[in-house]
């Protein structure tokens, strides 16, 4: 059925679950079950898990899209032999940077944000080429690196490039290339002494690659990476959470749809530089349909949540209070 074909009476009564993964809680998908649960009696409830780029747009994609995963052999952050996954759909591979690079195969005591490497996510990406895939899309969020990509780059190049690939990078923040390490080094294990030596070798590292990734928008992805992979190998540098929406048809939802939810672990300044919740919401006052957001936690002040536009903030960071805040909602 096409938006524009969907009934008055179908719109009242349908609920568009669109939300993001919890971090390090719930998977976007476990996150769209529990609240179509909690729906009132009556509601359709459209399940449709997004994500922005970052750790959970392989499983989205492939939930929505279809496609299989493969295992390959590669390396984490500090070098260590893994086998990780990538999905591959028709000629395209969905690669995940986390699934190699990320922060989540370290241990706390493990950050290391000067010692930690791309080359496994360069070594998937050679692993996505040699299966056949014409056309590579690398999800760029949750990234234990600040290297500027020069690990990935040095893998794939040793492995023979892109072999007339396109590369398009997924990326959860606009955050340019020189600035990387400033804003996201400390969460990785940088003190403000490192942060001043990875920033160093950031602008080094741009001039010594074939074009120059600094103030360009979106190139500071994953410690650097997108911009280094932009410089070295021409790859298409796209935010995250707009290609997702698109991707698993989120438009067409929406205008079948009376209400929907929305919602993220945590909402913070992060929210409003283009995440799920934020796209959510902007897509949603664009086709005048209210958006609820159910969140873990909420950092945001009260101007901030204006500024957000939706109809609704409830934190629920539970099972049993995600349901109970999606009986709540008013899909009328």
């Amino acid at each position: 059925m096409c938006a524009e074909s969907a009934t008055s009476d179908e719109r009242t009564h349908t609920l568009l679950i669109a939300p993001d993964s919890f971090k390090g809680t719930f998977s976007a998908g476990d996150v769209a079950a529990m609240i179509a649960d909690g729906a009132g009696p009556g509601i359709n409830a459209d399940r449709c898990p997004l994500a922005d780029g970052g750790e959970g747009t392989l499983d989205v994609l492939l939930g929505a899209l279809g496609g299989e995963r493969i295992e390959r052999e590669t390396h984490d952050p500090l070098g260590r032999p893994i086998v990780a996954e990538l999905g591959l759909l028709g000629g395209t591979a969905i690669v995940e940077v986390a699934a190699a690079s990320g922060l989540c195969l370290l241990a706390p005591g493990e950050l290391d944000a000067e010692g930690a490497s791309s080359t496994g996510t360069g070594e998937l990406i050679s692993a996505a080429v040699r299966a056949g895939a014409r056309e590579i899309l690398l999800a760029a969020g949750g990234s234990a690196t600040s290297d500027g990509g020069l690990g990935a780059i040095e893998a794939l190049g040793a492995a023979g490039g892109l072999r007339g690939a396109q590369l398009t990078v997924l990326c959860d923040v606009t955050t340019p290339f020189e600035l990387a390490a400033d804003l996201y080094g400390p969460q990785k294990g940088a003190d403000e002494a490192a942060v001043g030596r990875l920033t160093a070798r950031l602008h080094a590292a741009a001039e010594r690659l074939p074009r120059d990734p600094r103030a360009m928008p979106m190139g500071g992805a994953a410690g650097g990476l997108s911009g280094g992979l932009w410089a070295a190998f021409g790859a298409r540098l796209v935010r995250g959470a707009p290609f997702v929406m698109d991707a698993v048809g989120f438009g067409a939802r929406l205008g079948r749809a009376g209400a929907v939810v929305t919602g993220e672990g945590r909402l913070d300044a992060q929210t409003l530089e283009g995440k799920v919740v934020w796209e959510v919401a902007r897509r949603g006052r664009r086709a005048s349909v209210p958006v609820h957001v159910l969140a873990g936690s909420c950092a945001l002040r009260a101007p901030e949540l204006e500024a957000l536009g939706v109809a609704s903030v409830r934190e629920a960071g539970t099972p049993e209070l995600l349901r109970s805040a999606a009986a709540e909602i008013d899909v009328a």
